[in-house]
């Protein structure tokens, strides 16, 4: 198990990102990538972005639309679970 946090798509790419416009993708690899520097810094992103309590799933704003995720600090993963881009991506 690496020391190190990390991000990944759960299940997997294809599902999570597949069909989603590219410029969308980036944005979420991108705001994703952040929320990996600061969990690497000690900061509890699990209270970051929109959910009904700390923990669990979240909800934050890329691109016009959203990305939903999961923090994992036992396994310091950061799960992307879905997409959703704005209606004029569509």
């Amino acid at each position: 198990m690496s020391a190190d946090w990390r991000w990944e798509y759960d299940p997997d790419p294809a599902h999570v990102a597949g069909g989603i416009p590219a410029h969308v993708v980036a944005e979420v690899e991108r705001l994703t990538g952040q929320l990996v520097d600061l969990a690497a810094m000690g900061i509890d992103i699990g209270e970051l972005g929109n959910g009904p309590r700390p923990g669990g799933l979240r909800r934050m704003g890329a691109a016009g639309g959203w990305f939903y995720f999961l923090a994992a600090p036992r396994a310091r993963l950061i799960i992307v679970v879905r997409i959703v881009p704005p209606f004029n991506a569509l």
